[in-house]
């Protein structure tokens, strides 16, 4: 496993409440500044956490990793009180999922992680329908208590070149959270 991967035997720590509060649902959603949805598509959701509050204001939310464990997980605690959520096994660089499908595509704590962005950005805007919105959340580049090591967290401006060279437009950032920046862009 890349030394930059969350360890999902680290799972129980992506439940902590107090995550609700570093990134208020609420206030992602408002920054989505999505008027109404039918899909979402949630990469790297591990445990569902960031699915779960979402539920509510789309028919259908992909829960979208690359661990099984992560997956099994989900399948078992969210899925029988959520099943809008739907559980989806995908590769590092591919989603199985058709083209066009989503009108909000999410990454929480994600992006650092990630080897070759480019990638993941392009199937991104593939999953995307004409006028959808990617959003992604990542750690501020700086040391604190909690979250990866700041050398390998990417800072806002990275993150908006790599979104724009995928073939983003409007893309702005916002850095108002106290440990987190958020990037929407829309395709």
């Amino acid at each position: 496993m890349s030394e930059k991967r969350f360890n999902p035997k680290k799972l129980h720590k992506l439940n902590n409440p107090k995550r609700l509060h570093d990134l208020p649902p609420d206030y992602l959603w408002a920054k989505a500044d999505l008027q109404a949805t039918e899909v979402l598509v949630d990469i790297g959701a591990g445990t569902g956490f960031f699915s779960i509050p979402f539920v509510p204001l789309t028919k259908r939310l992909y829960a979208c990793d690359i661990s099984e464990i992560m997956l099994d997980w989900l399948r078992e605690n969210v899925c029988p009180h959520y099943p809008s959520i739907i559980p989806v096994k995908m590769e590092m660089q591919a989603v199985p999922l058709p083209d066009q499908l989503a009108d909000l595509v999410y990454m929480i704590n994600l992006h650092h992680e990630l080897d070759d962005p480019a990638i993941l950005l392009r199937e991104c805007w593939r999953l995307l329908k004409d006028g959808g919105k990617l959003l992604i959340v990542d750690w501020k580049k700086q040391e604190m208590a909690e979250g990866p090591p700041a050398q390998i967290r990417c800072l806002p401006s990275k993150v908006k070149d790599d979104v724009v060279r995928a073939g983003f437009r409007n893309g702005v950032v916002d850095e108002a959270l106290a440990k987190h920046f958020l990037l929407v862009a829309e395709k």
